[in-house]
């Protein structure tokens, strides 16, 4: 996987370098960019019911697949800007969501940390 994140960044970068868009991407315009791709992505499921969400057209799921890879190339990019290793970022979050969500609390609930300490 990590290589495939690797190839993939070279690939953004390529297409911005190409087309000489880093002058624009501060962290600020490529956050609220990464923002406004969520909320169309969150269009596709605006009104559905839980389980229209989850049965999607075929349609449907490549719009959303479009939205959530401009998403993604826009996080990627973000990291790339700020030089923050996205999976070394994960994992050290992952270790601590574990300490905050020790399974024994957090094991089918989705009560917030706090209102169980």
């Amino acid at each position: 996987m990590a290589d495939s994140l690797d190839k993939l960044r070279g690939k953004i970068n390529a297409f911005v370098e190409e087309r000489d868009w880093a002058q624009f991407h501060s962290p600020k315009n490529l956050a609220m960019a990464m923002i406004v791709e969520a909320a169309e992505l969150v269009e596709h499921f605006q009104w559905n019911t839980e389980e229209e969400s989850r049965v999607l057209t075929e349609a449907k799921r490549v719009q959303v697949g479009h939205e959530l890879a401009d998403t993604f190339v826009y996080l990627l990019r973000l990291a790339e800007v700020l030089d923050i290793d996205l999976i070394e970022a994960a994992n050290s979050k992952i270790l601590l969501n574990a300490k905050k969500y020790p399974v024994e609390k957090a094991r089918g609930s989705n009560a917030k940390y706090t209102e169980y300490l």
